[in-house]
């Protein structure tokens, strides 16, 4: 439902702001500003959950968390740019058993996206490529109730480093703020071997945010 909502609410800006910002565009301005490359710091929040489970027994929930990090806009050819960005980001999920127990895990990585990126209207980008990503922490909490009974920190045994796909839209506020939604999702699931205890699955994370060139 949530996915839902968010498309839903992503559509009716990309009208909107197409609709009202198409006045202000001018030819001159692709010709004039587009082969600038930009660098900038782009920022907003994460919605992650997990795909994947091999554990019939085990559900997962959205956590919340944040990404924060640095960006170059390399114009190649109109209407195509490459796109790189270094990303500090929060992922994790929440997780219920049927025996009445939660468990939350908070992971921090460092993504690197290297995203190709159209200019598919005046104000609109369309984002997609690969995305290597890099465990740092983690953090897993376990609940009987709302009591907590065990905490570990840096003790996660699966694997740490890993390549995602990465797809979104953006929409230009105007030349120097972009509105940014983007979707990641693991290529592989995180405990291949299956050996260490940890269900395998998939991080997949939805993202909002703004994009500030400099």
């Amino acid at each position: 439902m949530m996915k839902k909502l968010f498309f839903l609410a992503l559509v009716l800006m990309i009208a909107g702001s197409v609709n009202a910002q198409h006045r202000w565009y001018r030819p001159q301005e692709r010709s004039d500003d587009y082969y600038q490359v930009r660098v900038g710091l782009t920022g907003g929040l994460n919605f992650a959950n997990t795909v994947s489970s091999d554990n019939p027994d085990f559900s997962t929930n959205t956590k919340t968390g944040f990404n924060a990090g640095l960006f170059v806009d390399i114009p190649i050819a109109y209407p195509l740019s490459i796109v790189p960005e270094v990303l500090y980001s929060q992922k994790g999920y929440r997780a219920s058993f049927t025996d009445g127990s939660r468990f939350t895990q908070r992971a921090n990585f460092i993504d690197v996206p290297i995203l190709l990126k159209i200019k598919v209207a005046p104000v609109l980008n369309i984002y997609a490529g690969p995305q290597f990503s890099f465990l740092t922490t983690t953090r897993n909490t376990n609940y009987t109730g709302n009591i907590v009974d065990y905490e570990s920190r840096y003790n996660y045994y699966g694997d740490k480093s890993f390549v995602d796909g990465n797809f979104g839209v953006g929409i230009d506020l105007n030349k120097n703020v972009e509105l940014r939604g983007n979707y990641t999702i693991d290529f592989r699931e995180n405990n291949p071997n299956g050996s260490s205890g940890i269900p395998a699955y998939r991080n997949q994370v939805w993202q909002v945010g703004l994009a500030f060139k400099l």
